[in-house]
């Protein structure tokens, strides 16, 4: 409860006089014996008596109330105009929170008062702030610098000033700004620059590791950006030569247990003592678990890492592991290429291909795991894939006959239209336009072509299915065709004479029609 003099102060704040105004938002902002220390009620009766011109209630604002109590006013920019009155007074940290406040309110705000803010900002950065350092660094664009992949996706006026935001983030991370210490890791990360990463990631790294195991453990869990940075860490620290192997493990281990996949998998690759590839790596110590890498990376790959099935395929057929399965290797093999893993896609394609004489369509299965590898970049499939299947020009013929096909002729020959429109899109000769079953040669990823049963002299194809007008040529033959009886030698087409005869008759009318009109 306040005492009289305090009863006296208040009253006459409230009766407007501002010296009392300016006494009661004191005792407010720093406590009293009786009055609790509120910056809120401060701001409030130090607004008033700046409004009635009293130079020391703005310049106590910008010193000692913070921009999370400003914010909470009904008009930041109201409020802004006493930071920016005590920066004028050479607060810099009143400038920083003017800053603040003004990008709160970016869009309401007027381009001076911008332009002002981002003068205020940068002296408070060189003044020392650290929070006005690394908010600088994030204006000039940090997390653009962040966000691009790759230099050529940065813009080029961040690209300009790219050492600038550099080296505004270190000195914020310098002064104890956690979120910069982060950011420069990223980036140094990004730059693959490892010595420079572990000099801002590995800090952090061990202040995560002691709370996670300290002794309130229990309350603290790391999410999935801490889980990554420690990742990197452990892999940054393999990289070196001279370097603590069992810190490695530990930081795989937690961000393995933390949920993290990558981690998973990384985890399990220490435990089996081998890369990705199922090399054994010589550099790591000890003997190989494995069973508990095999736990570890299914894990891994139920979490969605591709990479992770394709390992558990090479561990299967590991000599030396008691549950060794060439069997349980394929299936794995078959899981990885299924996720996307480029080298089990070629390695499912090569099996394919060589098991081709005992399954007759080992060839069409190879063909579909080359054409998954070749649209990730792999070269080697790309080159098998052209030998197996390669890309085939439309047909003159085809284009010939296509043109001379009217309407009415269409309609009154549908199925003979069908394959001639099938073989000006895919290539195809006169005699496998004619002979194909269009159902049994569509396998989604590739056309089959064998007419050999019908005609000897031919050999059988493959032909990728590249275009969505090839998709649709098929799907418009198979409408067509979707006729029991329309199959066989025995269906209203006929056999392979009476279609010839039936496309020269059809095609040399119409080629002496048109002659006719010239």
């Amino acid at each position: 409860m306040a005492n009289r003099e305090e009863l006296l102060i208040i009253r006459s704040a409230r009766a407007g006089h501002p010296q009392a105004q300016l006494a009661l938002g004191k005792r407010y902002l720093f406590g009293s014996t009786n009055l609790p220390q509120s910056h809120a009620t401060a701001l409030h009766w130090l607004e008033k008596a700046a409004e009635q011109n009293q130079s020391e209630a703005w310049m106590l604002i910008g010193e000692n109330v913070s921009f999370t109590v400003a914010r909470q006013a009904e008009d930041p920019l109201r409020v802004a105009v006493w930071y920016e009155r005590a920066f004028e007074g050479k607060s810099a940290r009143a400038g920083l929170v003017f800053a603040m406040l003004v990008f709160s309110c970016w869009t309401r705000a007027e381009d001076g008062l911008r332009q002002k803010s981002m003068r205020a900002l940068k002296v408070a950065a060189e003044a020392g702030i650290a929070d006005a350092q690394w908010l600088y660094a994030q204006q000039l664009g940090m997390h653009e610098l962040l966000a691009a992949k790759t230099p050529q996706e940065i813009p080029a006026q961040i690209q300009q000033r790219r050492d600038q935001i550099v080296e505004w983030a270190a000195k914020a991370a310098l002064g104890g700004i956690s979120e910069a210490q982060q950011a420069l890791a990223d980036y140094w990360w990004q730059q693959g620059d490892v010595t420079r990463f572990m000099l801002w990631g590995l800090p952090i790294a061990q202040e995560l590791d002691r709370k996670a195991h300290g002794p309130m453990a229990s309350r603290w869990s790391l999410d999935k950006k801490q889980l990554g940075l420690i990742l990197r860490c452990a892999k940054a620290m393999s990289m070196q030569a001279d370097t603590n192997l069992r810190l490695v493990e530990r930081y795989l281990k937690i961000a393995a247990e933390g949920g993290d996949a990558k981690a998973q998998l990384a985890y399990g690759l220490w435990a089996a003592r081998m890369d990705e590839d199922g090399n054994r790596v010589r550099r790591m110590p000890g003997v190989a678990h494995y069973k508990k890498a095999i736990r570890w990376l299914s894990q891994a790959a139920e979490n969605g890492e591709a990479a992770a099935w394709f390992a558990i395929s090479r561990v299967y057929l590991k000599p030396e592991f008691s549950r060794r399965s060439i069997n349980e290797s394929r299936r794995c093999l078959e899981l990885a290429g299924a996720a996307g893993h480029r080298t089990a896609q070629f390695e499912l394609a090569q099996i394919a291909w060589r098991t081709r004489k005992i399954d007759r369509r080992g060839d069409v299965r190879a063909v579909y795991w080359l054409q998954k590898a070749a649209s990730q970049g792999d070269p080697e499939a790309v080159a098998m894939l052209n030998r197996i299947a390669p890309a085939v020009r439309r047909s003159e013929w085809a284009a010939t006959a296509r043109a001379s096909f009217n309407r009415d002729i269409s309609s009154q020959y549908p199925f003979l239209a069908a394959r001639v429109e099938l073989a000006y899109w895919f290539g195809l000769t006169r005699a496998e336009a004619l002979l194909i079953d269009v159902e049994a040669s569509d396998h989604g990823h590739c056309l089959e072509v064998d007419i050999r049963d019908s005609h000897p002299r031919s050999r059988r194809r493959l032909i990728q299915i590249l275009t969505g007008e090839q998709r649709r040529a098929l799907e418009r033959a198979s409408r067509v065709f979707d006729i029991t009886d329309a199959r066989g030698k025995n269906g209203p087409e006929g056999n392979y004479r009476q279609r010839l005869y039936r496309f020269r008759s059809i095609f040399g009318q119409q080629r002496a029609t048109q002659s006719r009109r010239a």
